[in-house]
């Protein structure tokens, strides 16, 4: 199967890949080359409304089929990836301005394994029962699970497929039909999926795919009636007006948001994998990763060392074409958001932040030249009130911030109005423990960053997020629970 055809992104509803009723497109520029690579279509409610009937037809059959039945269908999902690894690498790497290294290692394989992990788990669920003894009654109380029907699912564009299909699996594999729309900035890698669909043979109308802007085709899933459940990824000013259209509708709502995530590097790490680690909590992704850790804060005993450290790292990166092997950073994803990402640098100059290193617009050679590069930036002097260290900014920028001893560390990694993730950085397991349980984050990484295991849960706390993702977590949340009570015979 050729998945080389970017240029044409559709709809993928009730099996077939359709224009928006109205005919209307979007514009989908080449992040590296800032030139056009195709359209994707301008969805509204109308389209919503379409994409809900199909998913209303498919939604019996396909709650009805057991786990094992469900899975089998996901897996082939997952193989028509595998076996076109290459060309979603490459699509991935096109449309969203990263490495293809990173897509071929990461993002596809991730996409792919999402779609297996859940076709498993979904058969290792189970219900739930308790014999409960009462005088002159013998009962036992069974919880059975049936899915919500029709899941909203809606994916950022930093990871396109690696988060879509995040969203996407467990609400499949649960039972539910899934109305999705992925990022309309990086759009190409989910119409790769539904043509892979189409390919396999995937049952029409359990999953839909309405593409178009957060106004226009998010909210309008977000409102639809028939839509009881919806599982969001992206910024936190998103989410919350997400959470005030669902709420008044009793909506059910999961909200992955943002961070400002901290790294703490301790006076006892080891500090060749502690300047590592943070490096690549950095910058990876370009920074555009809502786990990355953009605060670094350092024991003031190792700041120096630390500060020399990360700046001869930055000068070694490769920076450039995204469909080059040797890259490590590519582009940042639009040009609207490089112009978002130097407002934020400008800011930190105005409140008397140092620049080390970065921070400046670049022009690669060749094909390149005219795409949205920014070199990663590093500052130091900053006050942690400032407007730098207490709002993301989404990009390679990172700020230095140094802390005399453990309370002090505990105090900088709190205190903002987020609480996505951390890393710590110490060879004392005792410190690590006991600090791990006391930073207000969802998830905390010790001498590591960005590991994950799919079986464990994952999500926020304060303005980060609301609910939790990962294996059962995400599961039981495309699902209602019943109980029943069943009353035995007691007089024998």
């Amino acid at each position: 199967m050729k998945l080389d055809h970017l240029s044409e992104v559709l709809n993928f509803i009730g099996g077939e890949r359709i224009p928006a009723i109205s005919g209307k497109t979007l514009s989908n520029p080449e992040p590296a080359t800032g030139k056009l690579l195709g359209t994707l279509p301008a969805s509204n409610a109308d389209d919503v409304s379409r994409a809900v009937e199909a998913a209303n037809e498919a939604k019996a059959s396909w709650g009805e089929l057991s786990p094992e039945v469900r899975g089998f269908h996901l897996e082939n999902l997952a193989r028509g990836i595998e076996e076109n690894l290459e060309a979603f690498a490459r699509a991935e790497s096109i449309d969203n301005g990263k490495p293809i290294a990173v897509s071929k290692s990461l993002d596809i394989p991730r996409a792919a394994a999402n779609l297996r992990f859940f076709a498993g788990a979904a058969r290792f669920q189970h219900e739930e029962a308790f014999r409960t003894r009462l005088p002159g009654d013998d009962l036992l109380n069974v919880t059975v699970s049936r899915p919500v029907g029709i899941a909203g699912c809606i994916s950022p564009w930093n990871l396109p497929l690696y988060l879509f299909t995040w969203k996407i699996a467990p609400a499949l594999a649960a039972g539910c039909t899934v109305v999705g729309k992925p990022s309309e900035v990086t759009p190409v890698t989910a119409d790769l999926l539904a043509r892979v669909a189409i390919e396999v043979g995937f049952p029409p109308g359990v999953l839909n795919i309405v593409h178009g802007t957060g106004p226009e085709t998010g909210s309008a899933i977000v409102e639809h009636p028939q839509i009881p459940a919806i599982s969001f990824t992206g910024g936190t000013a998103t989410g919350a007006s997400i959470a005030q259209q669902a709420a008044p509708i009793f909506k059910k709502t999961l909200l992955e948001l943002g961070g400002k995530n901290p790294t703490i590097i301790m006076e006892d790490a080891e500090l060749d994998a502690a300047v590592e680690g943070a490096f690549r909590a950095a910058y990876s992704n370009q920074g555009q990763i809502c786990l990355c850790g953009s605060r670094i804060l350092v024991h003031e005993s190792k700041m120096d060392e630390v500060t020399s450290r990360l700046q001869k790292r930055i000068n070694e990166m490769v920076i450039g074409d995204p469909l080059e092997e040797s890259t490590m950073m590519g582009s940042l994803v639009s040009e609207s958001h490089l112009e978002k990402v130097e407002s934020c640098l400008q800011t930190a100059r105005d409140e008397g932040g140092e620049i080390l290193v970065g921070g400046e617009r670049l022009s690669p050679e060749g094909r390149c030249s005219s795409g949205y590069f920014l070199t990663p930036a590093l500052i130091r002097g900053l006050p942690h009130s400032a407007e730098t260290n207490q709002q993301e900014i989404f990009g390679p920028v990172a700020t230095l911030t140094p802390f005399a001893n453990e309370e002090e560390a505990l105090h900088l990694a709190n205190d903002v109005r987020y609480g996505l993730s951390a890393s710590l950085w110490t060879s004392n397991v005792d410190r690590a423990l006991r600090m791990s349980e006391k930073i207000e984050a969802g998830t905390v990484w010790v001498n590591t960053w960005m590991k994950r295991d799919l079986r464990t849960v994952f999500g926020g706390v304060k303005d980060s997020g609301l609910g939790r993702e990962g294996g059962s977590e995400s599961l039981r949340f495309f699902q209602e629970p019943t109980n029943i009570c069943l009353r035995f015979n007691s007089s024998r």
